[in-house]
């Protein structure tokens, strides 16, 4: 009997390249060779643990080759070889033996077992196709005693089932592969016992071609339908209620909000309307309300870097709802994301000298280099740290020292000069700052502040709103990065943004509003740390699913996951704090234009 234990056609690994490319060069004759290639090996519950598939001693061909990688392969952690299966075009195989009497002495049955303990699995390509599969499996046995005896079985046996498609219209007698799969025969299995020093395992595979219908551009489709890891139809129809739910109590949420806030600004300016000198409340803070705030400098480069990430999200978002990123591209989401943040460099440079300019700063050529490295001088010091995990524990997620470089040289030599190109032309055309009312020499002295209206309890408030209404969704990203499903639904991510984007707005406009009633006029760097703190929640968010949802264990995956998760949240935290910061500038000045009061 055969067994499915995998499916090769996983959403989570598909769509690389087929939809870039035409069936064209994909058209097979009968009995032309279809490269079956091995890329790596790992433990199923840890993404980011994986090993050269010849790590372990299975079957390997005479010489081993190394497939050329791009850089997204690479990020990926791919490690594309030749492998010892040969399949041709329509030909079908029965047992084929490919390793006769492969030895394994004591370590190499200690190590298969510590694998199949881990239920590693692993990762072919054909025709682009990858295919997955575990190594083997257990069984337990209960022993009169209540004992638990555990029993280990290797899989020595691979059945390809492959369907095609000769009918494709523009080459006569060729075809093209639409799907492939890969399963293990139960009887044809090798038992590891504990007591074996050494042993003799016999590899074999066999193929089986199958004619189908389906069309070569609509394989992707049927990748969908047949994956083992993606979501079912009905899990998707509850992703799109709970968005939408969440989308209708933000909506509401804000609207509330803005109703209140606008009914107080009403009463605000009858009151003072009919005083000839305001007694309390945030008038007495207009001679304050626009004093430039301490730091300036570090405070212009980090509204340069959230602007360029707002940049950044919103060519990502256009880039995958038109369709380029697909399961398993093999790096394409990160490639893009690096490309990006260099090609946008000169927006944050722009930004931040332009702000700086305008708040009175003179030393525009050490904010440009604040905003080149503010975000990447942490992101390359996190990434050493785990690449250098990576390399000590030998996962094929180690990053090349020459992909590393070729990182490092498009930051250094595209980032960094348009990071300089855009902060010279800001500087040059920033005019002064935009104040509806004057700015007196001195201070004015700011009364005690309650616990509850001070920064900490600020934070804590409006970093847990933005996150209520993304958490859901977050959830579903955290499977698909860290777990084993797949996101396409990037219209749903899409919708989500734009909600994150007008929860953090909305309520960071609402608490520098009772800010300034308080009489503290410091809410610049305030406006900021309060968009910004919905990153502190979804790092919490981090460590909890890590803990309590996921199957993930280990050092190094330990590593990655919070050492990357670390980055992506200070991303968010600088991006959502400038959308604070904006949000609330618009905010201060309207309110001050239409006092229409003389100070």
């Amino acid at each position: 009997p055969i067994s499915t234990l995998s499916s090769s056609s996983a959403a989570s690994d598909v769509y690389k390249r087929q939809s870039l490319v035409s069936a064209s060069t994909h058209t097979y004759s009968y009995g032309d060779p279809v490269h079956l290639y091995v890329s790596k090996i790992g433990p199923y519950a840890n993404p980011s643990e994986s090993y050269d598939y010849y790590s372990l001693p299975l079957c390997k061909p005479k010489e081993i080759k190394k497939i050329k990688q791009n850089l997204g392969e690479k990020i990926e952690g791919d490690k594309t070889q030749t492998s010892p299966f040969k399949i041709n075009y329509k030909v079908n195989l029965n047992e084929t033996v490919i390793c006769e009497n492969v030895e394994l002495n004591s370590d190499d049955i200690k190590k298969l077992k510590k694998a199949i303990a881990k239920y590693f699995y692993f990762e072919f390509e054909f025709d682009d196709i990858p295919i997955r599969g575990f190594i083997g499996t257990i069984e337990t046995q209960n022993t009169p005693h209540e004992e638990e005896i555990k029993h280990y079985y290797l899989f020595t046996h691979m059945h390809f089932t492959i369907l095609y498609n000769d009918d494709i219209g523009h080459s006569e007698g060729k075809g093209v592969v639409i799907y492939a799969n890969v399963t293990s025969d139960l009887e044809k299995m090798k038992e590891l016992k504990d007591f074996e020093t050494t042993a003799q395992v016999r590899f074999s595979y066999s193929v089986q071609w199958e004619k189908t219908n389906i069309k070569f551009e609509n394989r992707m489709e049927y990748w969908h339908d047949t994956t083992f890891f993606d979501a079912s139809s009905s899990e998707i129809e509850i992703h799109w209620l709970s968005i939408l739910n969440s989308f209708v109590l933000v909506i509401l949420l804000t609207s509330f909000l803005a109703i209140i806030i606008m009914r107080i600004l009403k009463n605000d300016y009858s009151k003072y309307a009919e005083e000839s000198e305001a007694e309390s409340g945030w008038k007495l803070v207009h001679s304050d309300v626009f004093r430039f705030p301490p730091h300036k400098t570090i405070l212009s480069s980090l509204l340069g870097i959230g602007v360029q990430f707002l940049l950044m999200i919103l060519f990502i978002l256009i880039l995958a709802i038109v369709g380029l990123y697909y399961p398993g591209n093999e790096g394409n989401l990160q490639i893009s994301a690096i490309v990006l943040y260099a090609l946008t460099a000169s927006v944050s440079g722009f930004t931040s000298n332009y702000f700086l300019k305008q708040m009175g700063g003179q030393n525009w050529a050490w904010n440009v280099i604040l905003t080149s490295t503010l975000f990447a001088a942490p992101f390359f010091i996190v990434a050493l740290i785990v690449n250098s995990i990576a390399v000590s524990w030998h996962v094929t997620q180690a990053l090349p020292v020459g992909a590393a470089l070729q990182i490092i040289m498009i930051w250094l030599f595209i980032g960094f000069p348009l990071t300089l190109i855009g902060g010279i032309l800001g500087r040059r055309i920033a005019g002064p700052f935009y104040s509806p009312v004057r700015t007196k020499n001195f201070p004015r002295e700011i009364p005690d502040i309650p616990w509850y209206r001070r920064l900490p309890f600020q934070m804590a408030l409006s970093g847990f709103l933005p996150f209520s209404a993304i958490y859901i969704e977050l959830f579903y990203i955290y499977n698909s990065v860290w777990g084993r499903s797949s996101y396409q639904l990037w219209e749903i991510l899409c919708l989500v943004f734009i909600i994150l984007l007008i929860v953090t707005a909305s309520i960071t406009i609402a608490l520098t509003y009772f800010q300034l009633s308080m009489e503290d006029y410091r809410w610049w760097w305030n406006s900021f740390l309060c968009g910004g703190s919905t990153g502190v929640y979804i790092y919490l968010y981090t460590i909890f699913y890590y803990v309590f949802q996921s199957p993930m264990t280990g050092f190094l995956q330990a590593a990655f996951y919070f050492g990357y998760m670390a980055i992506v949240c200070y991303f968010f935290f600088i991006m959502l704090g400038t959308v604070g910061f904006f949000s609330s500038l618009v905010f201060v000045r309207q309110i001050f234009s239409n006092t229409c009061l003389l100070y």
